[in-house]
């Protein structure tokens, strides 16, 4: 069978594409969606049961339907959440929401399209020509589409450190993926704990421990020391900030710098900057987007990726009474000690070397910065020159469109790229907001082409 349009992956990329091909495309349409995830959709992040594990977007801008901004609210209502929509929800809740946004789509069948779900993962693309993309899945067989949309995300960024430098007698003490939560079931209650890595997956992780009973320090390593900023309990208004005409980091930043200086809260500044940041970074050299990379990537993620208030305020208390402790450093070697390990690490900005023991090491570093290494698919279609790696490993390289661009410059114009897979082009299209927009606008362009070859 061929489809018309096969949606590779099995995390909210591949959910927000799929609902809106459900809504978009001619009844007599059919999708298949590839993916070896159980929890369709949902991904690791919103199947955690853990309250705690909070959205750090307001549930008023996480609906999956750009222009339905209250679904998701009145999804809450109607499940008996009282969540406001300046309240934070839980990732799990979100999770549910999504499931039963596809299942109401899904039973509609004599209106809808028709989806196989299969559960399988692409390892390899036989072939592409101008009417169909053919992939190779795991189980040695085929897939056929007219159009095809690649949510594959990201993969987790391996320790900081050459594989070497890990004693690996103390292997089964590193968690590699944090999110796979049934590590925490192994923690004692007084073990010590190093979380590699400062954002908002350990803040996740740290809290998820603390609700388990966990009652041991927590030594937080990462190679500048900052943690997320909470947002505020009463957001203030957007600030657009006054930009310079040109693509100066630094001019930039001393622009943004100004408004705050000028009285502007600093959240606001970011918040009213957010519709200028596409455009921005494309408007980068490849040479200056390393460059922020390298030196204010960190500054940007702790500032613009901000915690729950409530979230933020019981992570302070930890830090306070000193169950978490920070450290600025760089990673050196993991060694066994005893049942344990202990991290040598260089302090920032000097030649000393310092020791934290523990008795597990938890990989909260982030996504990977090879943007292809995770995905056989990617990897083999890079081979052939089928696609481009990001020159900065920040997934494949796309058009303005989100399609999909080859080796020697052409662009695919039935493959698209949806998600996390996007960022070297359109940087903030991690988060819901962004995502769901570029799934809708893939999802239309599919549907108008479908119904144009429908009619021919």
């Amino acid at each position: 069978m061929k489809y018309d349009v096969a949606v590779v992956g099995a995390g909210f990329s591949a959910i927000a594409a799929t609902i809106n091909l459900l809504r978009l495309l001619p009844a007599s349409s059919r999708i298949a969606v590839v993916g070896d995830d159980p929890g369709f959709g949902r991904g690791t992040a919103y199947r955690s049961e853990f309250y705690q594990h909070r959205l750090n977007v307001p549930a008023a801008r996480m609906s999956i339907y750009p222009d339905q901004p209250e679904d998701f609210l009145d999804w809450l209502a109607e499940a008996g959440r009282e969540v406001g929509g300046g309240d934070f929800a839980s990732r799990s809740d979100f999770g549910l929401y999504l499931r039963d946004r596809l299942a109401a789509l899904l039973r509609d069948r004599a209106n809808r399209p028709r989806v196989d779900f299969i559960k399988s993962r692409a390892i390899g693309c036989i072939d592409i020509s101008p009417s169909t993309t053919l992939i190779r899945l795991v189980d040695n067989d085929e897939l056929a589409a007219c159009h095809t949309i690649l949510c594959l995300g990201v993969g987790t960024a391996p320790l900081p450190v050459p594989a070497d430098a890990i004693a690996a007698s103390i292997r089964t003490k590193i968690v590699d993926n944090p999110w796979r939560l049934g590590w925490l079931t192994q923690v004692g209650r007084d073990d010590r704990i190093c979380m590699l890595g400062s954002g908002l997956t350990m803040v996740d992780q740290v809290l998820a421990l603390r609700a388990r009973g966990h009652r041991g320090t927590v030594d937080v390593l990462s190679r500048r020391g900052l943690v997320p900023h909470p947002h505020l309990d009463q957001p203030t208004p957007p600030v657009a900030p006054q930009l310079p005409d040109t693509t100066q980091l630094s001019a930039l930043l001393q622009a943004i710098r100004h408004e705050v200086r000028q009285g502007a809260p600093w959240r606001s500044v970011l918040d009213g900057l957010r519709p200028q940041t596409q455009r921005l970074w494309q408007q980068l050299s490849v040479a200056q987007k390393g460059r922020f990379l390298r030196h204010a990537l960190a500054w940007w993620t702790v500032h613009r990726h901000r915690l729950a208030p409530d979230v933020g305020r019981e992570f302070q208390t930890l830090i306070d009474d000193g169950t978490v402790k920070v450290h600025a450093g760089y990673l050196q070697r993991i060694e066994a000690s005893g049942a344990g390990a202990l991290i040598t690490y260089r302090s920032r900005g000097s030649a000393e070397m310092n020791r934290i023991g523990a008795d597990w090491i938890v990989n909260c570093t982030g996504m990977e910065r090879a943007g292809i290494r995770h995905s056989p698919l990617l990897q083999t279609m890079a081979q052939r020159g089928l696609l481009q790696g990001d020159p900065l490993g920040l997934g494949v390289v796309v058009d303005d469109r989100a399609h999909l661009v080859a080796a020697d410059g052409r662009v695919h114009p039935h493959i698209f790229a949806v998600g996390a897979l996007t960022a070297g082009r359109f940087w903030e299209i991690t988060a819901v907001p962004d995502i769901r927009v570029q799934a809708q606008a893939v999802a239309s362009e599919i549907a108008q082409a479908v119904s144009i070859g429908a009619a021919a």
